[in-house]
């Protein structure tokens, strides 16, 4: 790897017409985990974004050996791994989160958001997490071997305390919607911290300019690309998981803040009140326990091409989540040719 020191001729920048082949720019994009088996839509959307801009920089994405987003327990190895021409170099997180003195602390707060100290909204994301001292500790000394830094998400440890350590070469996608964090005071100066920022939609923009009236919050709307194959087998799902009747499809991780305990709670009623055949199939990382029912049925995780095939086959996908800055699985629902149904609590899902 090169490491973009002065010394190191191969990754110094030269004057206009001194190499024949400048140096391409090392970038990293700053995110709470990364993996394959990551089921998370910012986290696959980050990694997403350093394997296309691989083509035309050196990319990596710093990350933690997380791989369950409640508790940050390290599960991958530290260290580097290459993954579709990116490298993702990992960082092991100090300690697990203690999840119930977490949400405590989010009641606590939440109730007093108005009038909660700055000290005590640090100490939320310090419990909120991940906490990675070797990632904090290779922001500040590899800052000068890379060109940019890419934070995503705005909500987690690795974006608050690293993203202050480089932010002169920082850039932000918040990925942010209305939800009550966002609200803390400690933002204010948070905010104004990164060089440029980079939003997923409009309605996030617009959104975060009301809430920091003060600050100018420049960058542009980038969103994300769909690629879906050239080829999907919807009846080739239905005939593998034995669907011979109509179904809703959700892909994601199964959690209340996701909306999936006003989801179940909807579709029971509806299999109480109607004689029409209908299945939920459920796809993701189940964390809110998916209720006993003969009409719902949880896959897990499948592989991408199953994901499309089922996305394929589905009557209606269901996004019930009230906060959200994008959905990637409603773009690619839709680039199969298949309707939606969404929260429309949530601004950019209108």
């Amino acid at each position: 790897m090169r490491s973009g020191k002065s010394g190191d001729q191969s990754g110094s920048r030269t004057l206009a017409g001194a190499s024949e082949y400048p140096k391409l720019m090392r970038v990293a994009f700053v995110v709470q985990r990364c993996g394959t088996e990551v089921n998370g839509g910012a986290e696959a959307h980050c990694l997403q974004i350093a394997q296309r801009m691989s083509a035309h920089w050196q990319t990596e994405v710093l990350t933690t050996c997380a791989l369950d987003y409640m508790t940050w327990e390290n599960h991958y190895p530290p260290g580097p791994q290459m993954l579709g021409g990116t490298t993702i170099r990992r960082f092991a997180v100090d300690r697990p989160r203690d999840v119930e003195s977490f949400n405590r602390l989010s009641g606590e707060l939440h109730a007093r958001l108005e009038s909660s100290t700055i000290e005590e909204q640090e100490n939320w994301m310090r419990a909120q997490g991940p906490i990675s001292s070797p990632l904090l500790d290779y922001l500040i000394s590899e800052q000068q071997g890379y060109d940019a830094f890419v934070f995503f998400g705005y909500l987690y440890a690795t974006t608050h305390f690293g993203l202050p350590l480089v932010q002169e070469k920082a850039l932000l996608a918040p990925l942010a919607h209305d939800e009550w964090p966002i609200y803390f005071r400690m933002w204010d100066d948070f905010f104004a911290r990164p060089r440029r920022f980079i939003f997923n939609t409009r309605a996030e923009r617009q959104f975060l300019r009301r809430r920091f009236p003060q600050l100018s919050l420049d960058g542009p709307v980038v969103g994300v690309g769909i690629e879906p194959p050239a080829r999907v087998q919807p009846q080739a799902f239905a005939r593998k998981y034995g669907l011979r009747d109509p179904f809703l499809l959700y892909v994601g991780r199964i959690d209340a803040s996701k909306g999936c305990a006003e989801m179940f709670e909807w579709f029971v009623r509806f299999r109480s009140t109607t004689r029409a055949p209908r299945k939920l199939v459920l796809i993701g990382s189940e964390v809110l326990p998916v209720p006993f029912h003969d009409d719902i049925i949880y896959l897990g995780f499948v592989e991408e091409a199953e994901k499309w095939n089922a996305m394929a086959a589905c009557d209606w996908l269901l996004v019930p989540s009230p906060h959200e800055s994008l959905s990637m699985v409603l773009l690619e629902t839709w680039a199969v040719g298949r309707p939606a149904i969404v929260n429309a609590q949530a601004e950019v899902l209108k």
